[in-house]
């Protein structure tokens, strides 16, 4: 389960965001995790509200929006949304490997109580 060692990697993020930023309760953070990155969403936020015990970060709420796979075509140059993990051009029906987006684990912001 890798969903542990994400939640440890977010759980440092904001703990040192909401450091610098003088936040003493973090109540909600939201993330954007790529479809690619395989990261299931329930099991993620177990993880964190197990890991965030006895800190700032213990009652937050980790929302969760979930980032298309989104490619574009190296020979027509078309982007377009990968549906069922077809990388194939729906213009031209070449496979591409050129993404834009679907594996990026991203913390977009974080809402707490400043000191």
């Amino acid at each position: 389960m890798h969903e542990m060692s994400i939640a440890e990697m977010l759980l440092n993020i904001v703990l040192n965001e909401a450091h610098s930023h003088s936040i003493s309760m973090i109540e909600k953070i939201l993330v954007q995790i790529g479809e690619m990155a395989a990261v299931n969403s329930e099991a993620l936020k177990f993880c964190f509200s197990v890991i965030s015990k006895d800190t700032i970060a213990e009652n937050a709420i980790l929302d969760i929006e979930i980032v298309p796979i989104v490619a574009r075509c190296q020979k027509c140059g078309l982007i377009f949304q990968v549906e069922n993990f077809s990388f194939k051009c729906p213009d031209c029906d070449i496979i591409t490997n050129d993404w834009i987006s679907g594996r990026e684990i991203t913390v977009v912001s974080i809402e707490g109580i400043k000191d």
